[in-house]
């Protein structure tokens, strides 16, 4: 049963601006495996992560961290949750998240559905 489905579009020029702007920002959107990917990848990480919290109703308090998407060669990325994400995720009964991201043309984007 499909309990959540987010979106979000990110433009990877204006995001990557505003981490150069604010250093401290890439330690608090990103966990260490992500922060040194390539800028593209980190767009994408960040949209994922918007349409994560809107599948899950996009509640307060919850932590970018407590969010991982890892890439998987060959296969869909895949979304590894800790924290208050998890105790989120948990609540409303979502047992998997299936998510789509992409990159082009200075655009980053992400699709999720939340699974029950």
């Amino acid at each position: 049963m499909i309990i959540g489905v987010g979106i979000d579009v990110v433009d990877v020029a204006r995001f990557m601006d505003t981490l150069e702007r604010t250093p401290r920002l890439r330690e608090k959107l990103f966990t260490p495996a992500e922060r040194d990917l390539p800028a593209s990848s980190l767009a994408a990480r960040f949209a994922a992560k918007e349409a994560i919290a809107k599948a899950l109703g996009a509640p307060g308090g919850m932590r970018w961290q407590d969010a991982t998407v890892h890439r998987v060669v060959g296969g869909a990325p895949q979304v590894e949750i800790s924290g208050t994400v998890q105790a989120r995720a948990t609540e409303l009964g979502i047992a998997r998240f299936h998510l789509s991201i992409s990159h082009d043309a200075g655009i980053a984007s992400a699709m999720v559905v939340a699974e029950g």
